[in-house]
């Protein structure tokens, strides 16, 4: 009996204790550019599972969903697909203090504190859901300025924020056909060196209000290069190697996306071999695949439709790095798995080669644009 009482006292204290983690915590983050306070609340599903949600308090009052939240030991663990970031750290004997790591690309220290009513951050109100077009809207861009790139830029961008304006940074020609045309780079052929190797900054606000979808930022984007940069060309039928993306028959591990009414996806690096991707579909990813990192044309047959979030690391290959590869790799490179086997086990997708008839854009005029 007296074993019984003495198991029955120390299940009760792991449950008080385990209880300790639910709460609101904080802390500060220190990045390279600013400090920025973090807000965790940890709460308690039906279930008695863990449920996260955080919040970067000087950055936007939005949410930032915790997925595989855990909480075994005295170790707290949760990923944040949204932002392709995670969280891990260990709660002190006196459940007021969590030391811990946040990773986002570089992982930096982050130690949070339990608050109090009197001690809280406030959190401020989220931002209003962007303004969509309308789904049959047509827009243009009414003013769009074109400059070249500062020599040395570093990295490029092709964006568009929660007004709808558009903007690229230190961009090519060749990289905007790509992308508002959804081609590989080996499907866009005869074009001058210099669509290459020069490099473009834009600004351009669209003639409708609202943010556009991904169909009507690509066509306006099209008709820009048509009146700026005088681009013509024509298409031809050609047999190509290319990869073709399928739903692995272990099945789909990516988190829908909480994407609040946005329209388009975000893919951002997270060093060699690394990506967050956010609100994409499928046949966003693969274009993304097919213009940043592959050697071929990348086609979506997964059937899935739905926009996702996640985070994938690879062990990149020497053609994935580019001509200019960093000098120093990331720690835990070599423990990563290739390309192909990251996209099954991570995203529970399978990605496999052969060969396919593709469309291949011949350019047969271009020239170099004004600056307005």
């Amino acid at each position: 009996m007296g074993f019984k009482t003495l198991a029955l006292a120390a299940l009760s204290a792991t449950a008080i204790f385990a209880q300790n983690i639910v709460g609101t915590w904080q802390g500060t983050l220190q990045t390279p550019n600013r400090p920025i306070r973090l807000v965790l609340k940890l709460t308690r599903a039906d279930d008695e599972s863990l449920k996260a949600m955080f919040y970067s308090i000087d950055q936007t009052g939005q949410g930032i969903p915790g997925t595989a939240v855990s909480f075994k030991g005295s170790v707290f663990k949760s990923t944040m697909p949204s932002i392709s970031g995670n969280y891990e750290g260990t709660l002190s004997s006196d459940g007021s203090t969590i030391k811990g790591t946040f990773t986002q690309g570089a992982p930096l220290p982050l130690d949070l504190v339990k608050a109090t009513p009197s001690t809280e951050w406030a959190i401020p109100d989220p931002p209003p859901p962007p303004k969509v077009m309308a789904a049959d809207a047509k827009p243009t861009f009414e003013v769009a300025t074109i400059k070249p790139s500062s020599p040395d830029a570093q990295g490029q961008g092709i964006n568009v924020n929660r007004s709808g304006d558009f903007s690229t940074r230190n961009t090519p020609l060749f990289e905007l056909i790509k992308f508002c045309y959804g081609v590989h780079g080996k499907q866009v052929v005869n074009g001058p060196a210099w669509t290459e190797s020069e490099r473009f900054d834009i600004q351009a606000k669209f003639d409708t209000p609202g943010m556009p979808g991904a169909n009507q930022l690509k066509a306006a984007v099209q008709k820009l290069l048509t009146e700026r940069f005088g681009l013509e060309f024509h298409r031809e039928k050609r047999e190509l190697s290319a990869y073709v993306i399928t739903v692995d028959k272990a099945g789909v591990k990516m988190t829908k996306s909480q994407n609040n009414g946005v329209p388009l996806p975000g893919f951002g690096g997270r060093g060699p071999g690394a990506i967050g991707v956010r609100n994409a579909t499928m046949a966003e990813f693969a274009d993304f695949l097919q213009s940043r990192v592959l050697e071929r044309p990348v086609v979506d047959q997964s059937g899935l439709t739905d926009r996702y979030d996640f985070t994938l690391e690879w062990k990149p290959d020497p053609s994935q790095l580019g001509p200019n590869p960093p000098a120093q790799m990331p720690a835990n490179i070599e423990d990563r798995p290739d390309l192909m086997t990251a996209i099954r086990l991570q995203l529970g997708l399978k990605m496999e080669s052969g060969k396919a008839p593709v469309e291949v854009l011949v350019i047969d005029k271009v020239t170099k644009p004004t600056e307005n």
